[in-house]
């Protein structure tokens, strides 16, 4: 496939960008010339002229300037950040101006390369977003190039959890440790997205596209740019782009709300699954991370529960039964998880970051919170959901950068339609990669570890440790304490001081143990940060920074991101993985083989083998856990593909009544084919209807007019929420069961695209059969007040989630509805309101016999 690939583009295509790199290093004579004010005017011209371009025109005119735009930022930057991009940095940024993944190694300048591109296609007014895999990088990278954006007349916004900001020299912060955060000024999302280019996190901005889509209002949608478009994604450069395209892409983004189940269900469940035995009454597969009763463990649970057939009266207890036994037998604690403040925390099994905010979903995490004996907290059920493959596909242009991607190039351009361009070296890679050597135990391993991380310390080479859990990071810990040798751990218990750590693993004699990638997009600069030319020359007479892999990760991509923190920009340095027979990788994928080799030769414990055939037998597991992966996410954008297509309909129906009232307001700001005049929507809305309705809309809207389209928008979006979370559910259960049609002779792909296509056909038809009825049963109490003409509702808000009401108080006319037995007032939003729960609007019903009623 990657020869297939590579005679699509013609190889790599850097012949044909360093022909660009020649026209804008022509242009750097004349740029220096100019005076400092003539940056912001000089965009100013550009953005002028691609006003008046269509879509089409405007990405040519981009291709013809980018010489010149190019040349215009690193002068600017030269005289902002005293930062002169290289001609490898101008090759980066052309190729993501392309809509490339540029593989540039760790140390040579992606942050400032991005800028580059970021400018050039800013200037549409269209917006850009720079996607981060942390909220540091996120500020740090607006933060770091704030100025610079200034001084060539762009602003810049950040977003990151629960907060957003602009860059603004006049404002000082100092709420952050990192310095280049100083002036970013708090701000509304939306300020924050309007500005030409947007810092973010991955998950704010796939949170955000769903919260979007969940809105009454399009007032309260912030993804907008500053043309003041609406749900508009034009480009985005997406950092360590194999982190979050990749590793982050097989856990789907989800908007939850409570579900009704028992908690007490769940110590039950994890209760029976303590008592069962492991072969006889399930079986594990470790490979998949699955965990089946046997048919023996059936009847076991069967005669606890006191039950005759549990999958013919309640298979959900079977689900939650085999997640207490996942629970136990595949989730380690300080592995996947960690215990705190009385919290499961899912642990990043490629950064070692904790998850906040992430919860495994189907009762999983429940079953942990029983396993450890914490506060379970309530299962949640799925209101929005998308992938991020699928989020990310959303882009008109879409471009990545990372230091490590060709091994995962077939899947970029499968998923993605993305072509891995590898960037070369400002200076050729001095480090030293050794060969790997390997124990026959853990134990063993981690003495000689130690013994040579207190060798290096001795003679004040910088070391850095990458470990694969919390666990091993904290067992390698051990070990060196007994040896007496100063060291910082890293870890998921310690991740908010992440980058300031691992900012200094470069100083002389520091040792540095962290999980995984901790730190990853932090420079290690030789000496430290800040450091001496002297100190710098100090560090590479002692070897550089010497990486020590603690074992082979399952992904080859992994390992080399680790390898890469050390020779930097042409510096010295040194690698090596230590390895055991009881790593997970080789113990689950091939150790017999090697452990074989050892016996034959009578290896001891102590002392370590190196040969070839070790790193095939490594290289050979490790492909055949990413084929899993990959396959892993490739079904998951498959089976997403399909609700996808059918969560597009949704969503641009919402936006139609999104609309109401405001017909002439929002004309310009939202997509053509969903944009209606008064008469156009009166049109299509009584197309869809029956003709009881269609009689009882046609006399409210004459004499309610605005208030009576306000009520149908409210009306109307809550019932398609409501069934939309509905229809949600039954995918998600027609998804799980489906898989089992394959013992049948059924693709069940192919099974869920054909029911899923039948139930969203029956989900339309009952949205509308739905809306129709109620508009039917509606009596409307007229209640006029004294006034000359109707009050403006624009600046009615509905998106607040927590407490929104129908307001009633500002209306021309109160509007009822007959199908409440009390007089309450239309609920509006559902993110926070279970099915079960008491209806916000205060009738003392649940909300499913409220206004979450939908028949």
């Amino acid at each position: 496939m990657i020869s297939k690939i590579k005679n699509i583009f013609g190889g790599s295509n850097l012949s044909s960008i360093k022909k660009i790199v020649e026209k804008i290093n022509d242009q750097e004579s004349k740029i220096k010339k100019i005076k400092d004010s003539q940056f912001k005017k000089k965009t100013e011209e550009f953005k002028k002229h691609l006003s008046t371009l269509n879509f089409e025109d405007q990405n040519n005119y981009l291709d013809e300037i980018l010489p010149e735009a190019f040349a215009l930022v690193r002068e600017a930057s030269v005289r902002v950040n005293k930062q002169r991009p290289f001609d490898t940095q101008l090759m980066g940024a052309i190729a993501l101006h392309q809509g490339k993944i540029a593989e540039q190694k760790t140390g040579e300048g992606k942050t400032l390369t991005a800028t580059l591109s970021l400018y050039l296609n800013s200037l549409t007014g269209r917006g850009c977003h720079l996607v981060t895999p942390n909220d540091y990088l996120s500020r740090h990278g607006a933060g770091w190039y704030g100025d610079m954006y200034m001084f060539l007349g762009l602003s810049v916004g950040v977003i990151v959890e629960d907060k957003s900001f602009v860059y603004d020299k006049s404002y000082v912060n100092d709420s952050f440790e990192d310095k280049y955060a100083t002036h970013l000024k708090p701000v509304s999302r939306i300020e924050a997205y309007k500005c030409d280019v947007t810092y973010g996190t991955n998950n704010e901005f796939g949170f955000d596209y769903l919260r979007d889509n969940m809105q009454n209002n399009l007032k309260g949608i912030v993804q907008t740019n500053s043309l003041g478009m609406y749900g508009t994604h034009n480009f985005a450069i997406v950092d360590e782009v194999d982190s979050i395209l990749i590793d982050e892409a097989r856990t789907p983004l989800i908007i939850s709300s409570q579900s009704d189940q028992k908690l007490s269900d769940y110590l039950k469940y994890s209760k029976i699954a303590k008592g069962l035995q492991k072969k006889t009454d399930f079986t594990v597969e470790e490979k998949h991370k699955t965990a089946n009763l046997t048919e023996i463990g059936l009847r076991k649970v069967e005669k606890i529960l006191g039950v005759d057939n549990l999958y013919e009266t309640d298979f959900e207890v079977v689900k939650q039964v085999e997640n207490a036994l996942k629970a136990i037998a595949l989730f380690v604690r300080d592995k996947d998880y960690v215990v705190r403040d009385n919290q499961i925390k899912i642990v990043d099994e490629y950064t070692g970051r904790i998850l906040e905010r992430n919860r495994y979903s189907g009762g999983l995490h429940q079953a942990l919170e029983a396993k450890e004996g914490v506060e379970i907290q309530p299962e949640s059920k799925t209101i929005a959901t998308t992938s991020y493959q699928n989020y990310f596909r959303l882009y008109s242009k879409l471009a990545g950068m990372t230091g490590t991607a060709k091994t995962e190039e077939e899947e970029f351009f499968k998923i993605y339609g993305l072509e891995v361009v590898e960037i070369p070296t400002n200076k050729p890679i001095a480090r030293k990669d050794q060969t790997d050597v390997v124990y026959k135990t853990e134990s063993a391993k981690f003495r000689a570890i130690a013994t040579e991380i207190k060798e290096k310390h001795s003679k004040g080479q910088p070391v850095l440790v990458g470990t694969t859990s919390v666990e091993k990071s904290e067992l390698l810990s051990t070990f060196l304490k007994r040896l007496k040798v100063p060291h910082n751990v890293l870890n998921a218990k310690h991740h908010d001081k992440e980058a300031a750590v691992i900012s200094q693993a470069g100083k002389k004699g520091s040792v540095t143990v962290a999980t995984n990638m901790a730190g990853r997009g932090v420079d290690i600069i030789l000496g430290g940060d800040p450091s001496t030319k002297s100190q710098q020359e100090q560090i590479k007479k002692l070897g550089g920074l010497y990486v020590i892999g603690t074992e082979r990760h399952d992904s080859r991509r992994i390992d080399n991101q680790l390898r890469g923190r050390s020779g930097r920009q042409g510096d010295p340095g040194e690698s090596r993985f230590f390895m055991s027979l009881q790593d997970d990788l080789l113990r689950v994928f091939g150790g017999t083989q090697v452990e074989n080799l050892m016996n034959r030769f009578g290896v001891d414990e102590n002392t370590p083998i190196s040969a070839k055939l070790i790193g095939r037998a490594v290289e050979n597991a490790q492909k055949k856990v990413e084929g899993l992966n990959f396959d892993s996410r490739k079904a998951l954008v498959e089976y997403d593909d399909v609700i996808n297509i059918q969560r597009e309909i949704i969503y641009k129906l919402r936006r139609v009544f999104m609309q109401l009232p405001e017909f002439e307001e929002v004309h310009a700001l939202i997509d053509e084919d969903i944009r209606f005049t008064k008469d156009g929507f009166d049109d299509w809305f009584i197309s869809k209807i029956g003709k009881k309705a269609t009689k009882k809309y046609e006399e409210y809207s004459k004499k309610f007019d605005k208030a009576w389209y306000e009520f149908v928008k409210i009306d109307s979006l809550n019932v398609i929420n409501s069934l939309w979370m509905d229809h949600i559910d039954v995918m998600a259960d027609l998804k799980q069961g489906v898989g089992l049609r394959g013992h049948g002779q059924l693709d069940p792909l192919v099974e869920y695209k054909r029911e899923g296509k039948e139930l969203f056909e029956k989900l339309n038809g009952l949205v509308w059969s739905t809306i129709s009825n109620r508009i039917e049963n509606i009596e409307v109490k007229a209640t006029p007040r004294v006034q000359e003409k109707q009050p403006d509702l624009s600046d009615v808000e509905y998106n607040d989630t927590t407490s929104q009401e129908y307001g009633v108080a500002n209306e021309a006319e109160q509007v009822e509805s007959s199908t409440t037995t009390k007089k309450t007032k239309p609920y509006v939003g559902v993110e926070k309101v279970g099915r079960n729960d008491p209806c916000p609007c205060g009738s003392g019903k649940k909300y499913k016999h409220c206004h979450g009623k939908i028949s």
